[in-house]
């Protein structure tokens, strides 16, 4: 490849633009009118306006960024992630074109988008999924019965679409009578489809996913693991592997549960594959994410490799970089903070220009933003500002050095999330590892108790 096209914005347009100058392949960015000075559009060699602010007129518009790709001479385009990333229809489009997607192919990311297919797929694989019903509840009276089988709680999900738009937990049949015909609004709204089922809801679980990667040739691999536990609004904000909490003997059943599952759907390029983990360790097949990870960095620092080169390799058609397991090793401890645009207390976004932004440059630290100052953070897009990654030799090394980081850290112009950090950090409930999806909420809750007391 000699020009790749970035169909996304802000820092990880320029991470992966970052990859390609050291392998001596052009860039060309897009962007809208509101981006026209971001880092991401004077970094690439070529860049080019696709519209005004919100992303259904920008973004989104895949004809315009397919159309561009060819004028330019692109051979490839790379989606980042979000977006058009896990649009079966553009990356269907993009090889239509002539050119190369850089991911999975269109039907596997079409697959593994319908949550009820894709969890057909694994329960025929092998893979633990959560109990739940198989295909769409139609009516009301239907997902009550299912409901009294399956047991509550339950979590209604629309079968196309997730995040905390897809889904909603229902602790009884009152709950499930009122969300449910909400919930079947909102996916038609939101992903074009009302198909809605239920799953278990796994109390006090948490979130673990596992890296894999393939290629064209039947060679599939796993890089380990992450803990995307710390979340808020079922938004992750802090990830971290190795999974403190994680035995070394489940954790070689949840890589063979990962490689079977991508081995199912014959995977090709990156992909996530996220489970949830019960109490007593067991684990169940959440969803597959057919793109590049937010938190990909952490994986980069515990293995040392790059994953978007990686991925670069085999949408060239070439086999992994390394497709031997036993040669791929995880070394240290690396941790991701999400650093947002918003108030720390409320969640609630926090649009305007970054005054300042400064912070003491360290080996064990790596910063990923697609900001610099005097850069404005819009209401058009997700506020995240950067994500601050740690590499230590252990966990509580890479918790100290963090801490240290923070306490340099200023941004000024905007509210952010760091003032949370800095506080939660020094919990008792982060330090010791064991923590689950609930760990941050009841960590507030407490912090807001004593407040009042």
């Amino acid at each position: 490849m000699n020009k790749i096209l970035i169909a996304n914005r802000g820092e990880i347009a320029l991470r992966i633009m970052k990859t390609c100058k050291r392998l001596g392949i052009k860039t060309v960015a897009v962007h809208s009118e509101a981006d026209g000075m971001m880092l991401f559009v004077k970094y690439a060699d070529e860049a080019y306006v696709i519209g005004p602010g919100p992303v259904l007129q920008s973004y989104l518009k895949a004809d315009d960024i397919i159309g561009i790709a060819l004028k330019v001479g692109a051979d490839a385009i790379h989606p980042g992630y979000g977006l058009l990333s896990e649009n079966a229809a553009f990356a269907r489009k993009v090889s239509d074109a002539g050119l190369t997607f850089i991911g999975p192919d269109a039907e596997t990311i079409e697959l593994m988008g319908d949550k009820i297919a894709s969890r057909m797929k694994m329960k025929a694989a092998g893979v633990p999924v959560v109990p739940g019903t198989d295909e769409g509840v139609a009516s009301l009276e239907d997902a009550v019965k299912a409901a009294e089988m399956i047991g509550y709680p339950i979590m209604l999900k629309a079968s196309a679409g997730g995040g905390g738009i897809g889904m909603v937990r229902c602790e009884s049949e009152q709950a499930l009578s009122q969300q449910f015909q909400s919930v079947k609004t909102r996916a038609k709204s939101y992903f074009g489809d009302d198909v809605v089922f239920l799953e278990k809801f796994v109390e006090n679980a948490r979130h673990i996913e596992v890296q894999i990667f393939g290629d064209d040739k039947g060679n599939i691999v796993h890089l380990f693991e992450r803990n995307c536990s710390v979340q808020r609004r079922n938004q992750k904000v802090i990830e971290e592997s190795p999974s403190p909490s994680l035995s070394k003997e489940v954790g070689e059943r949840l890589y063979e549960a990962a490689v079977a599952a991508g081995k199912a759907v014959n995977y090709r390029n990156a992909g996530t594959v996220e489970f949830i983990l019960s109490e007593d360790d067991d684990f169940y097949f959440l969803e597959m994410n057919t793109r590049l990870q937010v938190e990909h960095p952490v994986t980069e620092e515990v293995t040392g490799y790059d994953l978007v080169e990686w991925q670069i390799e085999v949408a060239q058609g070439n086999e992994l970089p390394v497709k031997d397991q036993r040669q791929i090793k995880s070394t240290g401890h690396a941790i991701e903070f999400r650093i947002y645009a918003e108030d720390s207390t409320t969640f609630m976004p926090s649009p305007g220009t970054i005054r300042k932004m400064d912070w003491n440059d360290s080996a064990k630290i790596r910063i990923d933003s697609g900001y610099e100052e005097g850069g404005s953070v819009t209401p058009f897009y997700d506020p995240m500002i950067a994500k601050v990654i740690v590499h230590a030799e252990g966990r509580q090394a890479a918790i100290n050095t963090a801490e240290e980081f923070f306490n340099s850290f200023t941004i000024e112009g905007v509210k952010t999330n760091i003032p949370l950090f800095q506080k939660f950090l020094g919990s008792k409930e982060f330090e010791h590892g064991n923590y689950n999806t609930n760990v941050l909420a009841d960590w507030l809750r407490t912090q807001k108790e004593e407040v009042e007391k």
